[in-house]
């Protein structure tokens, strides 16, 4: 075959003189090219070729490379001239006669001088930071190889996307904050394992055969783990104890801001149309799709990590560099990106705006979003530009907009976080409060109190709303609900870390044997604790969080940190939904009784909780009691709630306010009876007799109607 014919414009020539590109084989059509115009950025199609667009200030030559499907190098090579096809920082082309099936790249020459912040190399042809889409490793976990390279691996490359979907008048569920159930998972873990029974396991299209589960348990929205690109190979460590390859099975290691992940779809090349079919199935079903997205670094790592795009591209610009050009490391993953820098800023807007826009979804959660708070020198900055933009765009008004307000160098904006009235928070604190207190913790009363109301104590100032508070117990980031109750301690060897990472703080109890148990007494204590964490989750004010699986007792055999894990610790087994079903049957109602009653949903802090313990109207805020007891006041027609919690490992007495007139408390849960019992419909609540007290076992929460 013969090599591809390098074309250059020649300097001097007249703004907007057609260059023509020689054939390079008889197979190959020829092309012309012209100034091209310097936006959008990116590959974009017209109906008589291809624009292309991309910024690099320091570059000093830039050339647009393309290639075909399968092939490991270029057929053509076009130079960009610096006057003729350059518009400030901007380099652009238009190339006439182009189609999309072409994938491309760019080259690029400028100073290689680490210390001044440069680290161009045109040895590598470089992706598009703007491509919309990615070629190769369409099969998950298994590297391209090109054909008479059986030891080789193909490169990744730009496409080019038309966008040709139907979206048959798509329009978002809009479900308010305050009403929104969010339920997390993997896009391959959900249905990757072979209980799912899905006919296309670990795929955006797997998802959509999922959809009636999701609609049954009663979740408003979806939150997808990584979606955009990543490169699942990058690892090279191997599983200590079975010796199988450990993958990026999370994908918090962006490869692209605009390209959703190739190995999610079912058919190669597909990942566009196959993530919109998703994204219009769960509209039609009532559901949102919220990505968690991660902007505060990249895959290229730390300096002796690879070159993908901005780093040869125009490393001093979108990266975090100190005076020796070294990487800033507040992601914890190698380098920072240098996200309030105006034209960085500029390009996490414009994914943003692509993914509402373009792909439809409802809202996204930033990891580590305290780094968009830091300016290029990691200075915290008072008022940062970018977070108030993303709040103050007007294409993004609509969107959810959840912040986990830390990042991993020990900046914590945990209440405080800038909100514009938009930004609500992954609330760290609820989490390891609500978990202190259901263990039985001496001290936690008075801590999960705050929690309960939406923990005021955090969000309570006059732009903030309880629904600021995304209350979680578990998330992907840590052990699952059912490890939770049956680990003193993680399990992560399998990771090949030593056990050294992960939390160890986790505020977790096994109650008497670690991991699986045949033990009647111990597996009850087990399957009610996990009722009253979803209880508690359940009846506070806030967004509730769940975990994927939680509801059926997922677990992950005491791995609290399973990001490299794909396989049966993080696969989603669908067999426990049978043999679990008195679980998810409770959390089903318990979300219907959420979305019932106003009481647990109010979007505003209000006064209308009377706190009590196990004797009325004298709650026990002292640091010893392991009891807790509220009313909900009903307004809008609707009855009082009474709710109590036994922490306990003893039966304790509960004292219950008598109610007025006609009115009595009947039993709507007792997490301490056996399913069905555990939790009923209104219609069936059960009166109580006596009427004036409640005897609450060990380790239980109970919640009362008042009914005539």
């Amino acid at each position: 075959m013969l090599g591809p014919t390098i074309v250059s414009s020649a300097r001097g020539q007249e703004r907007g003189q057609v260059l023509s590109l020689l054939r390079l084989a008889p197979s190959l059509p020829s092309f012309k090219t012209s100034r091209g115009s310097c936006r959008p950025f990116g590959a974009t199609p017209r109906a008589d070729g291809v624009n292309f667009a991309v910024f690099s200030r320091h570059a000093q030559e830039l050339s647009l490379v393309l290639f075909r499907e399968g092939s490991e190098g270029p057929v053509a090579e076009i130079p960009l001239d610096p006057v003729h096809n350059k518009t400030g920082d901007v380099w652009h082309i238009f190339v006439h006669g182009l189609t999309p099936d072409y994938l491309y790249g760019y080259r690029v020459h400028g100073p290689n001088t680490p210390k001044s912040g440069h680290r161009f190399n045109p040895s590598i042809v470089l992706l598009d930071p703007y491509a919309r889409a990615l070629s190769g490793n369409a099969r998950w976990g298994q590297p391209d190889v090109p054909h008479g390279q059986p030891n080789g691996r193909l490169t990744r490359r730009s496409r080019i996307v038309v966008e040709d979907f139907d979206w048959e008048g798509d329009a978002p569920p809009a479900t308010p904050l305050a009403r929104t159930v969010i339920y997390e998972l993997h896009v391959r873990g959900f249905t990757r394992h072979p209980s799912s029974g899905v006919a296309h396991p670990g795929t955006y299209l797997g998802l959509i055969e999922k959809i009636p589960y999701l609609q049954s348990l009663g979740v408003t929205a979806v939150q997808l783990m990584p979606v955009l690109e990543f490169d699942e190979l990058e690892h090279s460590r191997r599983n200590p104890l079975t010796g199988e390859p450990l993958l990026n099975y999370w994908g918090y290691s962006p490869l692209s801001f605009f390209a959703p992940k190739a190995a999610y779809a079912a058919r190669a090349g597909q990942q566009v149309r196959e993530f919109k079919e998703m994204v219009k199935a769960f509209h039609k079903a009532g559901l949102e799709v919220i990505l968690d997205v991660v902007y505060n670094h990249t895959c290229e790592g730390n300096e002796n990590g690879p070159t993908y795009h901005f780093r040869g591209l125009d490393n001093s610009i979108y990266y975090m560099l100190d005076k020796e050009g070294r990487y800033y490391n507040f992601s914890g993953c190698g380098n920072t990106f240098n996200c309030n820098h105006p034209l960085v800023r500029d390009l996490i807007l414009d994914s943003l705006v692509q993914w509402v826009t373009e792909m439809h979804v409802d809202g996204f959660r930033f990891d580590l979003a305290a780094i968009l708070g830091r300016g290029p020198n990691g200075k915290v900055l008072d008022d940062p530009p970018l977070i108030q933009h993303i709040a103050e765009h007007p294409l993004l008004s609509g969107v959810k907009l959840i912040a986990e307000a830390w990042d991993a160098a020990g900046l914590s904006y945990l209440g405080k976080f800038p909100t514009w009235g938009r930004w609500a928070e992954l609330n760290g604190v609820y989490r390891d409060d609500v978990r202190r207190f259901i263990r039985g913790d001496a001290g936690a009363t008075a801590s999960v109190a705050k929690r309960i109301c939406g923990s005021l104590d955090l969000y309570g100032d006059s732009a903030r709303h309880p629904y600021h508070s995304v209350n979680f117990i578990t998330c992907h980031d840590g052990f699952t609900l059912n490890d939770l109750v049956s680990y003193n301690a993680k399990h992560n060897e399998a990771n090949g870390e030593n056990n050294r990472d992960g939390w160890d703080a986790n505020f977790c109890c096994n109650f008497g044997h670690e991991g699986p148990t045949d033990d009647s007494f111990i597996h009850a204590v087990r399957q009610r604790q996990m009722r009253n964490y979803f209880t508690m989750l359940l009846i506070s004010q806030g967004v509730p969080f769940i975990s994927h699986g939680d509801e059926f007792a997922r677990t992950q055999r005491g791995n609290n940190n399973a990001y490299c894990q794909d396989n049966e610790i993080s696969w989603v087994d669908w067999g426990l939904t049978k043999r679990n079903a008195g679980l998810v049957r409770f959390v089903r109602r318990m979300i219907a009784l959420r979305k019932r009653y106003f009481a647990l949903s109010r979007e505003q802090f209000v006064n209308r909780v009377r706190w009590h313990g196990v004797k009325v109207g004298d709650p026990d805020w002292t640091g010893q009691s392991r009891a807790l007891a509220f009313q909900l006041h009903g307004c809008h027609g609707h009855p009082d709630l009474y709710v109590m919690f036994n922490a306990h490992w003893e039966s304790q007495r509960f004292h219950l306010p008598p109610h007025e007139g006609q009115w009595r408390w009947k039993r709507l849960v007792d997490t301490n009876l056996p399913s069905p019992e555990d939790i009923v419909e209104e219609t069936q609540a059960v009166p109580l007799h006596p009427a004036d007290h409640y005897l609450m076992s060990p380790r239980s929460a109970v919640i009362l109607i008042g009914a005539r």
